[in-house]
């Protein structure tokens, strides 16, 4: 039965890093929270992600020019922007709607709403992963992009503009500069660029667990089962899982890339697309780096793991059904191999997950138009770790009226 009064009953609809602040925060300020899952908390793309903690990233990934690397999408397989031309019918309209995305104003507007979601996201991680015993997890050794030469750099000028109109320090680097502070890269790279006060989380599904038992541990329910379907019902929100029904006062979706499959039929389209994205997990190799390094050219994230080097990138269009693409993974493998020295004898296991992502690369926060009692934390894409916390407190902020 749902709640009523000063405590309301709250559905959290997907326990994937977002989700998972979103209720652990939600039940810290006194609601009564379940939050369900198909699989156990962080086994979705939080599983794989790339641990960076990455306020800095307000530029959306459709920037001005974009449409001159659709042609590419299709053409090249090696490129970091991949679509299979046979998603392309299916991609088409969020594809349109990238484009769109892709004016100097548009960018500018998805910018100040990115950089108002990252505000504090640095400090709220390294408190979280003390509150919830993993301190060890957070590294601030600051995030070093790395480019071939000039004109590489010269591509993403617009990306470092609103870097520093929103704020964010950084600092370039000729090859003695990436040296100093990343001997192992190889040759290919002359150009960095630091910043310095960015973070890395050390096991990103480890952290997941942590804030779900700490979220079990102040009275959180958590509930393995897929939610088939949600309805409004005399004031409550019903949830079809498998082995019955539940109603509560609120519902909170945050079920990622799937989100769709429980919105759509409630008449709210999202323009939400998967970005299907690859990592490799090295056993071992750790050491190659000492702290997240970005291989800006090929939009590869290079991380020491607390399990070994993790190397993960690429952005695939090709929807939730297509069979994992594992010459994507081979890509980052070879890449990685290239890079940095002493990987050669190391095995390394390949994962693909899907970051779920909206055109302009801002995600949906807050109550569904029209629909009290429902709220969406949907379309974090690359920075659902950065923004899981925010998130978290945006969505307690407006649901329970409280400062958090």
């Amino acid at each position: 039965m749902a709640g009523s009064g000063a405590s309301p009953n709250v559905a959290v609809i997907g326990a994937g890093i977002v989700g998972t602040c979103v209720a652990y925060t939600l039940a810290r300020c006194g609601a009564q929270v379940t939050l369900i899952d198909r699989d156990e908390p962080g086994q979705g793309a939080s599983f794989g992600n790339s641990g960076a903690i990455s306020p800095g990233s307000v530029a959306p990934l459709a920037m001005p020019g974009v449409v001159k690397t659709v042609p590419g999408m299709l053409a090249d397989a090696e490129s970091p922007l991949f679509l299979p031309p046979g998603y392309l019918p299916r991609a088409l309209p969020w594809l349109m709607a990238f484009v769109a995305s892709s004016s100097p104003e548009r960018v500018a507007q998805s910018g100040v709403k990115l950089a108002d979601l990252h505000r504090g996201a640095i400090a709220a991680h390294e408190a979280m992963t003390r509150e919830v015993g993993v301190p060890e997890l957070f590294m601030r050794r600051g995030h070093l992009h790395l480019y071939p030469d000039a004109a590489a750099l010269a591509k993403d000028a617009g990306g470092w503009r609103m870097r520093r109109e929103h704020g964010y320090e950084f600092t370039e680097l000729d090859r003695a500069g990436i040296l100093d502070l990343e001997p192992g890269v190889g040759p290919r790279y002359t150009i960095g660029v630091y910043m310095a006060d960015h973070a890395t989380i050390l096991h990103p599904f480890r952290y997941v667990q942590a804030i779900a038992r700490a979220f079990a541990a102040q009275g959180g329910e958590v509930v393995r089962g897929e939610v088939r379907a949600l309805a409004p019902q005399d004031n409550c929100w019903r949830l079809q899982l498998a082995d019955g029904e539940r109603s509560f006062d609120h519902a909170v979706v945050a079920g990622g890339a799937w989100s769709r499959a429980l919105l759509d039929p409630l008449g709210i389209h999202l323009k939400l697309e998967t970005q299907r994205g690859y990592h490799v997990q090295f056993s071992g190799g750790g050491q190659a780096v000492s702290r997240t390094v970005v291989l800006a050219d090929r939009k590869v994230f290079v991380t020491p793991m607390e399990e070994g080097l993790r190397v993960g990138g690429t952005v695939e269009i090709a929807g939730l059904k297509r069979a994992p693409d594992m010459r994507r993974a081979a890509l980052l493998e070879r890449f990685a191999r290239e890079t940095f020295a002493g990987l050669g004898h190391l095995p390394a296991r390949p994962w693909m997950g899907h970051r779920p992502c909206m055109p302009d690369s801002v995600p949906v926060v807050g109550p569904a138009p029209g629909m009290r009692g429902l709220w969406l934390a949907v379309g974090h894409g690359h920075l659902g770790l950065t923004d899981s916390i925010n998130t978290g407190a945006r969505i307690a902020s407006q649901l329970l009226g409280a400062a958090v």
